[in-house]
């Protein structure tokens, strides 16, 4: 070994030396939180996605080399900052802000990897937030994505979000419904 590997596998040992003392097999940690009441909360909101004009709530920001030749448009990504709000008439009261990024990720069927934090900005939830990470099989009438963290009220959230196409044109813009169930 050289001196320098040597050094290496010292500060390595050095740094990992507190955690490895502080195992105890004898003695296991058990960490429980039984006592804290779980909440389940039903969320009804319309998400507006504009790719079109001169304010478009999400832009293409990469793309492959072979997209445009993609019946699915495989390899675009995009990054969305999309209104969502009571209704879906797109002058409704505005109750959050979908902020994220999604991919076109399939190459048989139009099918999204979606990252988005929905930020609640009004009502009961105001301030707090939900994560939604999964695949949206846009074709589909209903999608299901997993609820995978928040904020908030919403600190520890899991769940699911139910996705329906209330309005699709035909460059892409769209509004969607969400009936979210979050367990918190």
């Amino acid at each position: 070994m050289t001196n320098l590997s040597v050094a290496f596998s010292l500060i390595l040992l050095i740094a990992t030396l507190p955690w490895i003392q502080s195992l105890n097999p004898k003695k296991p940690v058990i960490s429980r939180h039984d006592s804290q009441k779980q909440t389940v909360s039903n969320i009804q909101f319309y998400f507006h996605d504009t790719v079109s004009g001169k304010t478009p709530s999400a832009v293409k920001v990469a793309e492959a080399p072979t997209t445009g030749n993609s019946p699915t448009l495989f390899g675009a990504v995009f990054i969305a900052d999309d209104p969502l709000t009571e209704s879906p008439d797109p002058k409704s009261k505005e109750v959050g802000r979908a902020q994220g990024l999604y991919g076109s990720a399939g190459q048989q069927e139009l099918g999204l990897m979606m990252a988005l934090t929905y930020e609640f900005t009004a009502g009961e939830f105001n301030g707090s937030s939900i994560v939604v990470v999964g695949k949206n099989s846009v074709m589909h009438t209903v999608r299901e994505l997993p609820v995978v963290g928040g904020t908030g009220v919403f600190r520890m959230a899991r769940g699911y979000a139910l996705a329906r196409t209330y309005w699709v044109n035909t460059v892409g813009d769209a509004i969607v419904g969400y009936n979210v169930t979050v367990i918190h």
